[in-house]
């Protein structure tokens, strides 16, 4: 019978403890590695024949297994084969006798993940272990969504494990049942559409139409014609009545990505949707009621567009029941190998070519990028770079070649103690010689320019340079993210 740990520790407070499974003949060696790695968070099974290890296999989750490669009456490496044959991705660690040199390499020939020489190291056995089964749970994971690649299931999924994605799915799994209405917030390529399709995936409202509009990328009474309709007439090119979206949707959910670029005439007649459950089409003097959840998105602070006077604040309450923050891709870069992985896979089926892998140092190239574009940027370079590999395989050259080159301006002049920027700033944007760069890259060069300069100006005063160039404190700030700026460099 398999001996199993008791109590947990504080390492299995905060994630499931890995499972590892040892089969070793030696008793007394089985008590002392059990007390070791139980001591270090691991839960621990042991067997002593390769018959009963198989058994274990057979009924629980094992992340890892540790094998004697000379059992009583059996052979270590016979059992490797066979756990092999059952579960390709296992990962092995084969225990050899000090000096066995050609059984380790036999070993390593039949797939087993590594091996250790008695007596061995307990950081060299912990670090192997650890190793391999961060190895095995992200394969699984990676297998787990590759098998929803194409599925609508996929759409309606935030991805990753990361704890800043998983405390989002959370609260999505809390409100989504409701009816509640609910603000997403955060920048562009965050997954906010996808975050609104889980909820209304959760909801009772989910065999009923998810529609998705952008307030900010249709004119002001093209956007009240298409979210509201219009009576034939009401407006020059108005030949016939036009249904809204907001009916289109009755029974289910509509989702207003960027609405606080929404004009504030559409912005009244949304208050009355929150409010009364009512609208009035365009020329129309009659109200028509709807049956819809509303799941609003923007990158925009509210809270400061209310202050300025560019958003209702009867509105932003309306909408502000239920607030989703989502992180930047910046900050849970835990989930990049993940992401990556399953981008790369859809990128694959999408084209009609074979899965591409990536090779370790070009996923350090993925993981040291800041990703001002988020998942968005990262889904679309994974996809540009798989496609010129020709090996199967993802080099960093690959990803060099599709990621946006941003102009790197040169550093701010100090003269007095106050940084000053070159005065041939042409030169500096569009560079010199024959090079000429893109509009998008120098438009980019540009604006890390202009942000400096405002700095420059207000002597590092974030609110006073966000207020000189038009924009809120809060965009201010992201725009200083994205570029690299810190603005304690420019205070007297």
């Amino acid at each position: 019978m398999p001996r199993n740990s008791g109590e947990s520790t504080d390492l299995e407070a905060t994630s499931p403890r890995p499972h590892v499974l040892i089969v070793d003949d030696d008793e007394e060696l089985c008590r002392l590695l059990s007390f070791r790695l139980e001591h270090h968070a691991f839960r621990v099974s042991t067997e002593q024949t390769a018959r009963g290890g198989l058994e274990v296999l057979e009924r629980e989750v094992i992340d890892a297994m540790i094998v004697d490669v000379r059992l009583e009456h059996e052979n270590g490496l016979d059992l490797l084969v066979e756990v092999q044959n059952r579960s390709v991705d296992l990962p092995v660690l084969i225990l050899t006798a000090h000096g066995n040199i050609e059984t380790a390499v036999e070993a390593i020939r039949r797939g087993a993940y590594g091996f250790l020489a008695k007596p061995f190291d307990d950081h060299e056995l912990l670090q192997k272990l650890q190793h391999a089964v961060e190895r095995v749970r992200l394969k699984r994971e990676v297998a787990g969504l590759r098998r929803m690649v194409g599925s609508r299931q996929s759409e309606d999924r935030l991805l990753g494990t990361s704890d800043a994605i998983a405390h989002v799915r959370g609260v999505i799994a809390r409100v989504g049942p409701s009816d509640a209405t609910v603000l997403l917030l955060g920048e562009s390529g965050t997954g906010k559409e996808v975050a609104a399709r889980s909820i209304h995936a959760l909801s009772p409202r989910a065999d009923r139409p998810f529609i998705a509009i952008n307030c900010g990328a249709l004119p002001s009474e093209i956007l009240e014609s298409e979210l509201f309709g219009h009576k034939r007439g009401s407006f020059t090119g108005a030949v016939r009545d036009k249904e809204g979206l907001l009916r289109a949707a009755d029974g289910g959910t509509l989702f207003l990505d960027e609405i606080g670029d929404a004009p504030l005439q559409v912005q009244v007649k949304l208050l009355r949707v929150l409010q009364e459950g009512c609208y009035f089409p365009v020329g129309s003097t009659e109200a028509v009621r709807g049956d819809v959840r509303i799941i609003a998105a923007t990158h925009h602070d509210l809270q400061a567009d209310v202050l300025a006077g560019r958003f209702r604040e009867d509105l932003f309450y309306r909408l502000h029941v239920v607030p989703i923050a989502m992180p930047p891709l910046r900050e849970r870069r835990e989930d990049v190998p993940l992401l990556a992985e399953l981008f790369l896979s859809r990128a694959s089926a999408k084209h009609g070519v074979n899965t591409v892998h990536i090779a370790p140092d070009a996923l350090h190239l993925l993981l040291e990028h800041s990703w001002p574009g988020n998942v968005r940027e990262l889904a679309n370079v994974v996809e540009g770079a798989g496609l010129l590999s020709i090996d199967g395989v993802l080099h960093p050259n690959h990803v060099r070649a599709v990621l946006p080159q941003w102009i790197e301006a040169a550093p701010p002049r100090t003269h007095g103690g106050s940084p000053s920027w070159p005065a041939n700033e042409v030169t500096t944007l569009l560079g010199s010689g024959e090079s000429f760069p893109p509009m998008r890259e120098a438009r980019d060069a540009f604006d890390r320019l202009y942000l400096i300069e405002a700095l420059r100006r207000s002597s590092g005063n974030v609110s006073a340079a966000a207020k000189m160039a038009g924009r809120n404190r809060t965009d201010f700030h992201d725009l200083l993210r994205r570029h690299g700026i810190d603005a304690t460099q420019f205070r007297e």
